[in-house]
C-alpha cells in the first residue's frame, strides 16, 4: 500500500499538559497510599480555588483532610462579552493565578491532581484559546465540567462536610455563572439541576455600577425566580428535611448576616429568612454596594454581594426555605472525593456506563467480546512502543472498553447510521464523572467505529491508534460470536499499522478478507498506511 502523508495525533491538549507534567518530576506510585496529598483545582466563574488534603484510612474508610487552599477572585465570568467571548483582563488574571497555583503543585503526580472549569468556561466560545495557556500554567490537565456534572460533585463536597442527616438534604450552591439544586441522601443525589444564574452575571445585569435600589433589586429576584420555577414543583415533590447553601456565596451571605445581628431571634449560625431581608434593606439603604459598611464585608465580594444575595432571596421565596445552613467545601472537595474513588477503583464513570448499558439494552456479550479484544490490540501496540506511561495506557484501556460499551447504545433509536446516533448520546448525554473532555474523548471513538473516516479528518479529539484497535476489533467479531480467532498480531509500521493473520484462516473467512482490504483502503484515505499481511504461521 502506498504510504500516505500522516500527522499521527495521539494526546489532546490535556494529555500534553499531562506529559509536561511528567517530565519535569521524578517518577510516584499512582495508587494513593496512607497518608498522602491530593489535590483540586476548580476553576469557577468568580473564584479560582486550590485545596489540597491529606487521604487518610480510617475503619470507616477512606477520609480526607484539608490541609492547604488558596483562593483567587479571578472573576472570570465578568470578562464575558455579550457575544460569549473571555476579554483579554479576564483571560490574564486567570492564567497569572494559575501560575501561582502551579508552583505549589510543583511536586505533584499528575494522577493526584484533577482541575475543573465551570460555568464560564462552558459557555465562553474562546474556551480552547484559554485552556490552551491555562494547562501550560498550571501544569496539568484542565476538564470542563457539563453543569449536571458540578451539581453531583457539589453533592458529594457538601454531603462530606456536614454531619449526616437521616432525611433528605437540599444543597443550593450559588456560583459566579449558574446555579446548582440538588437533592439526595446521604452520599448520593437523587435530583440535580444547573441553572443559568450567578452571582457576577447577575450583578452584571442589575447591578452594573453597584447602585441598588428597591426596584432593581425586585427586578433581580424575579428574573431567578422566573428560573427556579422550572424545577420547583419537581423538587418540592420530592421534599427535604435540611438545606445546605454550599461554597462562597452562601459562606459570605452566613458571614453578613452572622456577623451584624440580621438572622431572625436566637439564630447565631446559617442564613435565615429574616436575615437575608435586613441585609438586603442595609444594602438598599446605603444605596451602592461600595458603600455599604458592614462587619465581615470582604472588598472582593463587594462587586457580586448584590446579585448573589437577589439569588439566595429568589432561592428561599420560590422553594419556601426559612433557614439554611452552610458550608464553605463543596465542589472542590468533591473533585477531591472523585479522584480518591477513581484510584481506589470505585470510579463514578464505571458505574455510569453500567447504567447506559442497561438504559439501552446493550448486547453485554458483544461489547464484551469487541472490548477485550480491541484492548488486546492496543497492548501489542504499546508493547511496541506506542505509549509508554503506565498510567496513560490504563487510562486508554478504560475508553476502549468503555467505547466498546457504548458503541451501540444508538441502536435504540434507529439502525441506520446507529454509530451517529450513539456518538450523539455519548456526546451530550449527561454522564456523571465525565468531563466534556472525557465525552468528546469517547464520542469521537463511537463515531469512528466503523464508516468511513473522513468525518473524522477534522476533529481535533481523535485518538487514531485506539481508534485502529477498534475498529479492527468490530471488523473481526461482525459474526457477534465467539468463533475462536487465531493469532493475530498488530504493530506500528511506517507511521500506519500493520495487521498480520494466518493465511489459512483468511481463506476460510472470506467476508473477512475482503473486509480487510476495504478497511486498509479506509484509512489510506486518511493518510495513514495500513497493510494486511497473511502469513503461513
Amino acid at each position: 500500500m502506498k504510504a500516505g502523508a500522516l500527522k499521527m495525533t495521539h494526546f489532546n491538549s490535556a494529555a500534553a499538559a499531562r506529559m509536561a507534567a511528567l517530565a519535569r518530576m521524578e517518577p510516584a506510585p499512582s495508587m494513593l497510599t496512607n497518608p498522602h496529598l491530593i489535590a483540586a483545582v476548580d476553576l469557577g466563574s468568580n473564584s479560582f480555588r486550590l485545596i489540597v488534603g491529606r487521604v487518610e484510612e480510617t475503619e470507616a474508610g477512606s477520609q480526607i483532610y484539608p490541609v492547604d487552599a488558596l483562593r483567587e477572585p479571578v472573576r472570570l465570568a465578568a470578562g464575558l462579552s455579550k457575544d460569549k467571548m473571555l476579554d483579554r483582563a479576564s483571560q490574564v488574571r486567570g492564567w497569572d493565578a494559575l501560575r501561582r497555583f502551579g508552583e505549589r503543585l510543583r511536586d505533584f503526580h499528575p494522577d493526584h491532581v484533577r482541575a475543573v472549569a465551570t460555568n464560564a468556561l462552558r459557555v465562553a466560545k474562546n474556551a480552547r484559546e484559554f485552556l490552551g495557556e491555562a494547562e501550560a500554567a498550571l501544569g496539568f490537565p484542565i476538564e470542563v465540567i457539563a453543569g449536571r456534572e458540578e451539581a453531583r460533585l457539589i453533592y458529594a463536597g457538601a454531603a462530606h462536610s456536614v454531619p449526616a442527616s437521616a432525611g433528605k438534604r437540599l444543597v443550593v450552591d450559588i456560583g459566579g455563572g449558574s446555579t446548582e439544586f440538588i437533592i439526595g441522601a446521604h452520599y448520593t443525589p437523587i435530583r440535580m439541576e444547573s441553572l443559568y444564574i450567578g452571582c457576577v452575571s447577575h450583578s452584571r445585569q442589575f447591578f452594573p455600577a453597584g447602585n441598588v435600589d428597591e426596584y432593581t433589586m425586585r427586578q433581580a429576584e424575579l428574573a431567578a425566580t422566573r428560573e427556579i420555577q422550572i424545577i420547583s414543583s419537581d423538587y418540592h415533590k420530592t421534599g427535604w428535611e435540611q438545606v445546605i447553601g454550599s461554597s462562597g456565596t452562601a459562606r459570605a451571605l452566613a458571614e453578613l448576616v452572622e456577623a451584624n445581628g440580621f438572622n431572625d431571634s436566637g439564630v447565631t449560625h446559617g442564613i435565615t429568612r429574616g436575615g437575608l431581608e435586613r441585609l438586603k434593606r442595609a444594602l438598599i439603604k446605603a444605596e451602592n454596594v461600595n458603600r455599604l459598611k458592614l462587619v465581615a464585608l470582604k472588598p472582593d465580594r463587594v462587586p457580586v454581594l448584590a446579585g448573589g444575595l437577589s439569588i439566595m432571596i429568589a432561592v428561599f421565596d420560590e422553594l419556601g426555605i426559612d433557614y439554611a445552613d452552610t458550608t464553605d467545601a463543596a465542589l472542590r472537595l468533591g473533585v477531591l472525593y472523585d479522584l480518591l474513588g477513581r484510584s481506589q477503583h470505585e470510579d463514578m464513570r464505571t458505574v455510569t456506563v453500567e447504567g447506559f448499558m442497561r438504559r439501552y439494552g446493550v448486547d453485554r456479550a458483544q461489547a464484551g467480546r469487541i472490548g477485550e479484544l480491541a484492548m488486546g490490540f492496543y497492548d501489542q501496540l504499546c508493547a511496541s512502543g506506542e505509549e509508554r506511561d503506565e498510567e496513560r495506557r490504563e487510562e486508554n484501556r478504560m475508553f476502549l472498553g468503555w467505547a466498546a460499551s457504548l458503541h451501540e447504545i444508538g441502536l435504540s433509536i434507529s439502525h441506520s447510521a446507529y454509530h451517529k446516533h450513539s456518538a450523539y448520546i455519548a456526546s451530550n448525554a449527561d454522564m456523571p464523572g465525565f468531563s466534556r473532555t472525557d465525552q468528546s474523548r469517547l464520542a469521537a471513538l463511537v463515531l469512528g467505529h466503523v464508516g468511513k473516516l473522513g468525518k473524522l479528518s477534522q476533529a481535533r479529539d481523535v485518538e487514531w491508534p485506539l481508534l485502529f484497535c477498534l475498529r479492527l476489533a468490530g471488523l473481526l467479531s461482525r459474526r457477534r460470536a465467539d468463533i475462536g480467532l487465531p493469532a493475530i498480531s498488530v504493530a506500528h509500521e511506517s507511521s500506519g499499522y500493520e495487521v498480520r493473520l494466518p493465511n489459512a484462516w483468511v481463506q476460510n473467512n472470506p467476508l473477512t478478507d475482503y473486509n480487510l482490504i476495504q478497511e486498509a483502503a479506509e484509512w489510506g484515505k486518511v493518510g495513514i498506511p495500513y497493510r494486511v499481511v497473511y502469513s503461513d504461521d
